[in-house]
């Protein structure tokens, strides 16, 4: 069974580059890559912050949120 990876990004330049190089770094024989755009799926901000997203880009891997960079805060999206 696969591993869930959710990749919540706002479409700033900074998110875009880390969602084409997590989309190539992570092996899709082990995980189902789902890719959020928040600023056009602004219903999953909540989600993204029950999930533990305090900015974007994040990733979250089998319930655990991982902060790349500094994008935006959570709280902008809103």
């Amino acid at each position: 069974m696969k591993a869930k990876a959710v990749f919540y990004h706002a479409g700033c330049p900074v998110c875009v580059a880390a969602e084409q190089h997590v989309a190539n770094a992570l092996d899709p024989s082990r995980y189902d890559v789902e890719i959020v755009h928040l600023g056009e799926a602004r219903s999953r901000v909540e989600e993204a912050e029950a999930a533990g997203v305090k900015s974007v880009p994040a990733l979250v891997l089998d319930g655990a949120a991982f902060h790349i960079n500094f994008g935006a805060d959570i709280s902008a999206l809103k």
